[in-house]
């Protein structure tokens, strides 16, 4: 027995084999419209016109359409032709198809799969029936049919799928054209049943980046949207190659809470090695590690600039609260000077009461008791060099502060955050201090009217007590007059 005699064995697949893999690749039938639009991208196409019907769909474009022998490279399952030449001839765009399998998965949704093209007086059809295609035992053939040049006028490609095995929604399409197609690209339009495909446009707080890798560039933007646009729908950051959406994520912003459902925005990163499907990256490669490095430093800035945005507004909403209970308490004040640890109010102080933070109206003023002669000869005197406000400690950027003022003296008020377990207010020499972290604090501060009513409540008590700190009795009984007077209208 010969022992050096070779034996070959042939490397065989049945070819029922080659739609199954077009299905299982595929995972959403769906799909398949979005790799024949890219398709046409890749071919130079400007114009994309997309007829969805009962029972069959149609994508024709104007791009440079195929000749016999590109034909023959269309249905070479994974052929290396795109990898060869990158970009195309006329627009020089990075061409994103690469394995040739998305054809086939277009059987999973149509019974027939039907191809005509034209390049120049080549004009070409090819029907991919999947009966017929499996009646025929080991053939690998498809029909091609050379049709007359003028059965079409300009060069392009249109795909026919007829015999639907279940209805497409029109707007799922778009959905899926909008993020997996470069619609943004110049000179390329997409067009589905009469109207034009428009890239996704989103308002808000835009933070653009651009860094550098071993690889390549990573650029793009992310947009933190209004608390009224956010959206549990679609969250993550969108990453792209080649102007087409692989997949979303996260990178840390799941942790965020809340938050995270007013980030959105892209990634563009054309070296990232994707799937076979399109559907996700290969993870475990340096190029995807690098990718990685650079987009948590990216949501890392954009944490910080969403939580300064938030403390600016949530301190607008706090100075726009506490302007209107200190405007109230002014009035109660006006009209109860008695109650008033700061002594009756200077003649002719009537609408700077409160140094900028509000006004009196007219009615406070009519209020106004009777002020002794004495007080107002001393309120006519030159006024003294006012004196320093009260330092205050450990105060977070986001702290919002007013004063109330009675002539040359009145009182500070700080809303800031002092932890959970801090005290609800308290007060140092002439400056009251909010607990905004305080439970009861977040509970009222949820509506405009509980939020002034709570303010104006914590505030007169401190007032109050700084009337006369020994009886708190009395301090509460001068608190309940003026929280009366500050939000009861008499003459109403």
């Amino acid at each position: 027995m010969d022992t050096n005699s070779n034996e070959f064995i042939n490397v065989t697949i049945d070819k029922s084999h080659i739609i199954t893999i077009g299905e299982r690749l595929y995972t959403e039938s769906i799909e398949f419209v979005r790799e024949i639009v890219n398709n046409a991208y890749d071919a130079d196409a400007a114009l994309v016109e997309i007829i969805v019907g009962e029972d069959i769909i149609e994508i024709s474009d104007n791009g440079s359409g195929m000749d016999r022998d590109g034909l023959k490279q269309y249905f070479n399952i994974g052929s290396q032709q795109k990898l060869h030449s990158p970009k195309s001839p006329v627009y020089g765009r990075d061409r994103i198809g690469q394995f040739g399998i998305g054809k086939f998965a277009t059987l999973s949704a149509a019974k027939r799969f039907e191809v005509i093209t034209k390049n120049r007086d080549f004009v070409g059809r090819v029907t991919f029936d999947k009966e017929e295609w499996e009646k025929a035992t080991g053939l690998w053939q498809l029909p091609l049919e050379i049709l007359p040049p003028d059965f079409r006028k300009t060069n392009g490609t249109t795909v026919i799928l007829a015999g639907l095995n279940k209805k497409f929604n029109p707007k799922d399409i778009e959905a899926r054209i909008t993020e997996g197609t470069p619609l943004k690209a110049p000179h390329f339009r997409v067009r589905l049943n009469g109207h034009s495909i428009t890239p996704r446009s989103l308002s808000g707080h835009k933070i653009p980046f651009l860094e550098g890798t071993p690889f390549g560039p990573v650029s793009g933007e992310v947009i933190i949207l209004p608390e009224t646009a956010s959206s549990v729908k679609d969250l993550g950051i969108e990453i792209k190659v080649k102007q087409v959406t692989v997949r979303r994520e996260f990178f840390g912003m799941e942790t965020w809470g809340k938050a995270m459902a007013r980030i959105a925005g892209e990634a563009n990163a054309d070296f990232l090695p994707i799937t076979s499907d399109r559907t996700g990256f290969i993870k475990d490669s340096p190029e995807y590690e690098a990718f990685r490095k650079v987009m948590e430093r990216v949501t890392g800035d954009v944490k910080n600039i969403l939580q300064k945005l938030s403390g600016k507004k949530e301190g607008r909403k706090v100075s726009r609260a506490l302007k209107e209970a200190l405007q109230k308490i002014y009035k109660a004040l006006a009209a109860n000077p008695d109650l008033s640890p700061f002594g009756a109010f200077p003649a002719g102080d009537e609408t700077k009461g409160i140094g900028g933070a509000a006004g009196m109206t007219k009615e406070a003023v009519q209020a106004v008791q009777t002020v002794p002669e004495d007080q107002a000869a001393k309120a006519a005197e030159p006024k003294k060099k006012r004196k320093k406000k009260p330092k205050v400690k450990q105060l977070t950027p986001n702290a919002v502060i007013k004063r109330m003022k009675f002539g040359d003296i009145g009182v500070s008020i700080c809303v800031d955050g002092f932890g959970e377990d801090g005290a609800e207010v308290f007060s140092e020499e002439t400056t009251i201090y909010l607990n905004r972290d305080h439970p009861l604090y977040k509970r009222e501060s949820a509506k405009i009217d509980t939020h002034v009513l709570n303010l104006a409540r914590l505030i007169t008590q401190e007032i109050s007590l700084m009337k006369d700190p020994k009886n708190p009795r009395q301090a509460f009984e001068r608190q309940s007059k003026l929280m009366r007077d500050a939000f009861i209208d008499k003459n109403g």
